[in-house]
């Protein structure tokens, strides 16, 4: 008996230089905007044998955020076997000049139909970060500024405040040897509460931050 093909939403990021979905390589595991710059790229590669189409868009960092203010091009075409495109990402609007901004980067792969009998078409989604730098931080980097974070410890909870223009992306923290789940950002003069792991005694903060090139960097200590 033939069974109907379903398509299925898979979301999936992958640690490192490129980010990989179902045959289509993306070129890297976030975008920096450069603000001294009218536009920013990432590639999108087929190194599969069937076709794919290929949807993008941009979203904000948080649901109700306003309107996105950019536009990428071109945000649906046909990805043949082999071939690799570049996806333009362009200003629209104001951002602030002061500090990094934070939004989502989507790109969707569709295949192409199958006749083939008792089979799975696999639409696949990656959201990489997209970080908005202004042309004035370009002296400096999240890590560099990363020892500057402010830790402090409020009862199952651990609280970290951002005094930098930058967004702080963690790659991992430990509290007292213990690691942390399920980390992820703060924002630049933001702060963000993480639950402790359970038993967690008094201890040295240990963390580690992820680069502009979706490298891990060094870590760092701190006191809560």
């Amino acid at each position: 008996m033939n069974f109907l093909r379903n398509i299925l939403l898979v979301g999936l990021m992958m640690a490192g230089g490129t980010a990989a979905q179902a045959g289509i390589i993306i070129g890297g595991t976030r975008v920096i905007f450069d603000g001294s710059k009218k536009e920013a790229s990432v590639s999108v590669n087929n190194p599969d044998d069937s076709p794919y189409l290929v949807q993008s868009w941009i979203d904000m960092q948080s649901e109700g955020g306003g309107k996105v203010p950019f536009i990428i091009t071109p945000p649906l075409y046909r990805l043949d076997k082999g071939q690799k495109n570049i996806e333009r990402i362009v200003l629209t609007g104001t951002l602030p000049q002061d500090r990094e901004s934070l939004f989502w980067l989507n790109i969707k792969s569709i295949p192409s139909a199958t006749t083939a009998v008792n089979s799975l078409q696999i639409a696949v989604k990656s959201r990489i970060k997209l970080i908005y730098r202004p042309a004035g931080l370009k002296r400096s980097t999240p890590e560099e500024q990363a020892s500057k974070l402010i830790w402090r410890r409020m009862g199952d909870h651990i609280q970290v405040t951002n005094p930098t223009d930058y967004v702080m992306n963690f790659n991992e923290i430990t509290v007292g040897g213990k690691q942390l789940q399920n980390v992820s950002w703060v924002l630049p003069h933001s702060t963000a509460t993480l639950p402790l792991p359970s038993q967690v005694s008094n201890g040295a903060v240990v963390f580690k931050i992820i680069n502009d090139y979706g490298g891990v960097g060094d870590a760092h200590t701190a006191s809560p």
